[in-house]
């Protein structure tokens, strides 16, 4: 149902603003006539409890998300509390992890770089020239 907000004398107040009012128990199309977008979506929302599992026409990522959405919003405050503080968690544990591995690259190339200039300086080349190619300073080379 399309609506449209009127003044004291009937006349439309403002024809860029209009509601739309969805009657889901009016929608009464079946899983197989489904064709738009907003078919399925009502179609989900209107069916939504009654799905023992997801099915095949919404089978997609959006689809997906929203059930898992869905799901969420069963849980008791309790779950609810438990969930959030298990992401958390995992999020604290994922940022330590990609953290320690940035780390552990930088210091894993740099050690390369150390290597690479001890075999360079050991083979005869010159400190400068081997500076330049490994961005080491002079002085870091005199140190190895």
């Amino acid at each position: 149902m399309w609506v449209k907000l009127k003044n004291q004398n009937g006349k439309v107040f403002y024809d860029k603003l209009t509601y739309i009012y969805l009657e889901l128990p009016h929608f009464t199309k079946k899983e197989e006539e489904l064709s738009t977008q907003l078919d399925k979506w009502l179609y989900f929302i209107k069916h939504l409890e009654d799905f023992e599992e997801i099915p095949t026409i919404f089978k997609t990522e959006v689809f997906e998300n929203a059930f898992e959405k869905a799901e969420l919003a069963k849980f008791k405050p309790g779950e609810m509390d438990a969930y959030e503080g298990s992401l958390k968690d995992f999020r604290v544990t994922h940022a330590v992890i990609a953290t320690a591995y940035s780390d552990g690259e930088i210091k894993g190339r740099q050690e390369e770089r150390l290597d690479m200039a001890k075999k360079l300086v050991l083979s005869g080349m010159e400190q400068n020239k081997v500076s330049e190619i490994t961005g080491l300073s002079v002085t870091e080379l005199e140190n190895l």
